[in-house]
């Protein structure tokens, strides 16, 4: 059976648009009044956001996505923190970035590897992903990959490496079924050169493939996927690797890209 389910779906627009939930959300007292950010962190991790945004009082959520201004940013950044994980849920935070006004968006967050010579901590800057989720389907049409924005993703992986990071750059596979990845699916995405597995990169790609914003994503081994499971989650090398990245990503959207 194809998907999405109705055939020739893609030449059809939405019955409603992200904007008009905007709108509805600024009538309502949810969105703020000042101009929106220039580009957006996207950040799964509450201790990584805190330690970004610092501890003082939050005020009220600011709409869209759990969106907080980058303490010293002149407004021009924002952190996107605290709206789960998952491509669907990535996806709409994105949505309603763009929507807003955001044009440039880096997504920071833990990926497992495939690939014994990457350990945790390491950062690797996604260049594809494999669609293996549903939400990019709906957006573009079939395909097995989809790509990153080329600018952006080169300027931050050249950031990155500007502040000492080891960057390595490649595919990611994306899922939505992290407790479905079997022995046979990652031997052969091992073999074909797959460096990580996650659950947001191919949807967000597409997003802003389809509404014209700029996305790149940097990814932060926690786990390592081999002939056993080996979860690096709570190592202080992933927490160091998850920050660094996420600095430097916030450097790299302050610059031009």
């Amino acid at each position: 059976m194809p998907y999405p389910n109705l055939a020739g779906k893609h030449a059809h627009d939405a019955l409603f648009a992200p904007g008009e939930y905007l709108a509805y959300a600024r009538s309502h007292g949810l969105v703020d009044p000042a101009p929106p950010p220039e580009a957006a962190l996207l950040c799964y991790q509450p201790a990584l956001a805190r330690r970004l945004l610092g501890d003082e009082p939050r005020p009220r959520p600011r709409m869209p996505g759990h969106v907080r201004p980058l303490p010293g940013g002149d407004g021009r950044i924002a952190v996107a923190a605290g709206f789960g994980i998952g491509a669907p849920a990535a996806a709409v935070v994105l949505e309603e970035l763009g929507a807003w006004g955001v044009r440039r968006v880096v997504s920071v967050g833990t990926a497992g590897t495939l690939q014994p010579h990457l350990g945790p901590g390491r950062v690797v800057v996604c260049t594809s992903a494999i669609r293996d989720e549903g939400t990019s389907h709906h957006y573009l049409p079939p395909g097995r990959t989809v790509e990153p924005a080329p600018e952006l993703t080169a300027h931050l992986a050249a950031t990155l490496r500007t502040r000492g990071l080891e960057v390595e750059e490649g595919r990611s596979w994306t899922t939505d079924a992290p407790y479905r990845e079997t022995a046979a699916e990652i031997r052969s995405y091992r073999e074909e050169g797959v460096l990580t597995v996650e659950m947001e990169a191919a949807a967000l790609f597409a997003v802003g493939r389809h509404r014209g914003v700029e996305v790149a994503s940097a990814l932060v081994v926690s786990d390592r996927l081999g002939d056993a499971w080996e979860p690096h989650f709570h190592a202080d090398a992933t927490a160091e690797g998850l920050e660094a990245a996420a600095r430097g990503a916030l450097e790299a959207l302050l610059g031009p890209s």
